[in-house]
């Protein structure tokens, strides 16, 4: 929805399946949002823009549960 509210006020636009790779089922969720993609425009590469905010996710999760860690352990 995030992707969708942006894309009606800038000039580039944003692919929401971008977003939707932002779950932290690594490496699943970059690949299926590249299928989604392949099967709408068999011109579309995203796997590895897909797997930025994958690993990005991941990364945060990480660093989310050492401050937990740090407060609570």
């Amino acid at each position: 929805l995030c992707a969708k509210f942006m894309n009606r006020f800038t000039k580039e636009k944003v692919n929401p399946l971008i977003g939707a790779a932002g779950v932290s089922a690594v490496p699943m969720a970059a690949r299926v949002a590249h299928k989604v993609a392949q099967e709408e425009n068999p011109g579309n590469f995203l796997l590895m823009h897909a797997m930025g905010p994958n690993v990005a996710g991941v990364i945060g999760s990480a660093v989310a549960a050492g401050i937990l860690l740090s407060l609570f352990g």
